[in-house]
């Protein structure tokens, strides 16, 4: 699934792709993919100008003239802008421009999602006011995260996929975020310290900014819009790892199950 870096990676791209553009027509294949009622989504997307690409946590924003569109791309959403119409099996759907292009929304597994708010209205919108603070916001210090680790025995690597808690994390960078901060991703959330929470959300803005740094991590089917990959995939110090070296002690990685999620970690490090 994109995470943080990778839905960065995606809307940096799209931006410089699609701002300007004016939509003529909406046509949409898997209606499952709308949350909104379909036949306003596709009216009320006409005529519209995209003027911004914004991110919350895993979520694009898409700024239009009088709209905000909020999409997930879940696990393998993709966005194309092409010159033809050329629909293939797995665009569900598309945007048709006044200049002849098209916005191509393309997802093998159809679990992506797109909901059309009024202007200004993303923020307080069901998806994104649940959200936590991402690891950037300065609102999310180490009292906060203590706090809110505090209401759980979840495992730490349960809660840091949690978005409530932090916006934008997920199964590749948790695992190095926790390597880095030598803490086992199966120790009770409740028993971190103030100062293991202040570890966690510095490791975690290196860990962001190196992978945005890299156009993300390109594993599975997943890469960015226009075929951009990412390279962060070269960087991974233990996710994916297993049977390898550790990095630091030369103990070999381990992968385990944690809250049903594969889990990449160094008994001797993270103990």
């Amino acid at each position: 699934m994109p995470e943080l870096p990778e839905v960065e990676t995606v809307r940096q791209t799209l931006r410089n792709l699609i701002i300007g553009k004016e939509i003529t027509e909406v046509l949409v294949f898997h209606k499952n993919i709308v949350e909104s009622d379909l036949d306003e989504f596709t009216q009320k997307l006409v005529g519209q100008v995209f003027t911004e690409v914004e991110r919350v946590g895993k979520y694009l924003i898409f700024e239009l003239s009088d709209y905000e569109l909020i999409s997930h791309l879940r696990m393998e959403g993709k966005y194309f802008l092409t010159s033809e119409y050329e629909k293939t099996k797995h665009d569900h759907v598309i945007f048709a421009f006044k200049d002849g292009s098209y916005l191509k929304y393309n997802d093998t597994r159809k679990f992506g999602k797109m909901s059309l708010v009024d202007k200004g209205m993303a923020s307080t919108s069901k998806q994104i006011s649940k959200l936590g603070y991402e690891p950037f916001d300065q609102r999310l210090n180490k009292e906060d995260l203590f706090l809110r680790l505090q209401r759980t025995q979840r495992p730490i690597k349960t809660s840091l996929l949690d978005q409530t808690i932090i916006a934008g994390l997920g199964n590749i960078y948790v695992d190095e975020v926790l390597f880095m901060s030598k803490i086992d991703p199966r120790s009770p959330s409740n028993d971190l310290s103030i100062k293991e929470c202040q570890i966690i959300i510095e490791n975690a803005i290196i860990v962001l900014d190196k992978a945005i740094h890299l156009g993300g991590t390109t594993i599975h089917s997943y890469e960015s819009s226009e075929g951009v990959t990412g390279l962060f995939q070269n960087q991974l110090l233990v996710h994916t790892k297993v049977g390898e070296d550790c990095p630091i002690c030369k103990t070999t990685i381990e992968k385990i199950k944690v809250g049903g999620r594969g889990t990449y970690y160094c008994k001797n490090c993270q103990k």
